[in-house]
């Protein structure tokens, strides 16, 4: 591993550590530096508001000259955000700079969450309600918010116990 990468994670680390931007965490895999697991709380007064949204992000041995990857672990309904989470924002991609850290990254990714780019989407449906239909893009977020307070075991059982009750109701020798 480059030993200029392991440093400024580690820099990056100190700094999230001890002077964390609001409503961001973040730290490295126990295991491995260059994974990162990250949360964004969502900001006041945004529909994303009280929503735990985990992230990953991946680094390589480029970090800082190029950005990571980075992408939501929780389901997002945004303009934004692609289905398998990855994130359409310009520092991310032609925009990015050596400067930026993970504390940089995350707060970026928050305000996003609460500025999205409608022009630049990367879910139509969900430009297309945030520029026509705010109270349906509204409460389509508000889901995603709920979603994000469930461990994923959690909602993978809850999953799993609505298509049994679906299916058992439409059994008709369960009557």
């Amino acid at each position: 591993m480059s030993t200029n990468c392991r440093r400024r994670l580690i820099r990056d680390f100190k700094r999230l550590s001890t002077d964390p931007p609001g409503g961001i965490s973040g730290s490295p895999c126990p295991d491995n530096i260059m994974l990162w697991n990250a949360v964004i709380f969502g900001p006041a007064d945004t529909p994303f508001e009280d929503g735990t949204f985990k992230l990953l992000l991946t680094f390589d041995e480029s970090y800082p000259n190029k950005p990571p990857t980075v992408k939501f672990l929780s389901r997002m309904f945004h303009p934004n955000v692609y289905a398998n989470g990855e994130l359409c924002l310009d520092i991310l991609q032609n925009r990015w700079s050596p400067t930026y850290d993970v504390a940089a990254i995350l707060t970026s990714i928050q305000s996003l969450l609460h500025d999205p780019n409608p022009n630049s989407p990367a879910n139509a449906e969900a430009a297309q309600l945030y520029r026509e239909n705010m109270k349906e893009y509204v409460r389509r977020v508000r889901a995603t918010v709920e979603e994000s307070w469930l461990d994923p075991d959690e909602h993978e059982a809850m999953r799993q116990e609505d298509e049994a009750a679906a299916a058992s109701s439409s059994d008709p020798s369960s009557s």
